[in-house]
């Protein structure tokens, strides 16, 4: 919502102040078409040509959380901590039993709890992966912490191409808008016996290339860049919790403390009050019970 918020008021003031200031928007409706044709294709085909399909369809995607924000949620990281509770806790006290939750997660009544979590595939498989190699004895707590940074770093890193995509993008529409701009100029040259009047017409014409692409560049393109990347950003704060509290389990700390330095990981705004997850804890040892 608020991203909608930003867009209008964007347009309302650039165009805004235009007209207050007594601009006509005539010749600007009139050659915005031929612009925005030149501009916005060129700069679509470079992007097609710098991007791969895959890379493609994953940075139209990703514009949806210019809208959309970040995936997880207040409740969600709350969700992953009581379902790291649950696995840590049975991996404890039943070592044989949790093989069965961690070799087939679809079919684990403890995952099944947590539908959002079991969707996201990265998030099921660092959980997964990471308890199958401590009960395989990999369970040095530096080298596996090791292991799961360099990963995250890798995803992370992999998520972040739609914002880079699209912060290429933003640096080429200015120059692809004076290429417009001087296609205009040439137009305009070729009519140089024409009447003041008409050249004028020509000239604001051209410019509204340079307009356009430095408008779009500056005032969408880049922004949309820079919530991308935040967004993604944040979201990784979700897979980072996972690691902090499954290398506290390797240090042999309580179930407890190793869900309180989860907790104390979430980003503020997202992180459970310790009261709200006792209570939540509670209800899930009592239904165990």
């Amino acid at each position: 919502m608020i991203g909608i918020v930003g867009i209008i008021t964007i347009f309302v003031m650039v165009f805004g102040g235009y007209l207050a200031a007594g601009g006509k928007m005539g010749i600007i409706l009139k050659s915005l078409p031929f612009e925005f044709t030149m501009i916005g294709g060129a700069a679509a085909g470079a992007f097609l040509i710098s991007n791969d399909l895959p890379a493609v369809k994953h940075t139209l995607k990703d514009v949806g959380k210019v809208f959309k924000g970040p995936k997880w949620k207040h409740e969600d990281y709350r969700d992953l901590l009581c379902l790291l509770f649950e696995l840590v806790r049975l991996a404890r006290q039943n070592p044989i039993e949790i093989e069965g939750h961690i070799e087939a997660p679809d079919e684990s009544a403890i995952f099944q709890k947590y539908p959002k979590i079991l969707t996201d595939s990265e998030a099921v498989a660092l959980i997964c992966d990471t308890m199958r190699s401590a009960s395989m004895n990999y369970d040095d707590p530096n080298q596996v912490e090791e292991v799961l940074e360099k990963r995250m770093d890798a995803n992370l890193e992999h998520s972040l191409h739609s914002s880079h995509a699209l912060q290429t993008v933003a640096d080429g529409l200015p120059a692809l808008g004076i290429v417009a701009a001087v296609l205009g100029v040439i137009k305009t040259m070729a009519s140089i016996d024409q009447p003041p009047e008409i050249l004028g017409k020509l000239i604001g014409g051209a410019l509204v290339g340079t307009f356009l692409g430095v408008f779009l560049a500056y005032g969408l393109v880049g922004p949309f860049a820079a919530k991308v990347a935040d967004v993604t950003k944040e979201d990784g704060h979700f897979y980072l919790l996972i690691k902090e509290v499954l290398v506290a389990n390797l240090h042999n700390h309580a179930t407890n403390i190793c869900i309180e330095v989860g907790r104390q990981n979430t980003p503020s705004h997202c992180r459970p009050s310790f009261t709200e997850l006792e209570e939540a804890l509670k209800e899930l040892k009592q239904v165990a019970a």
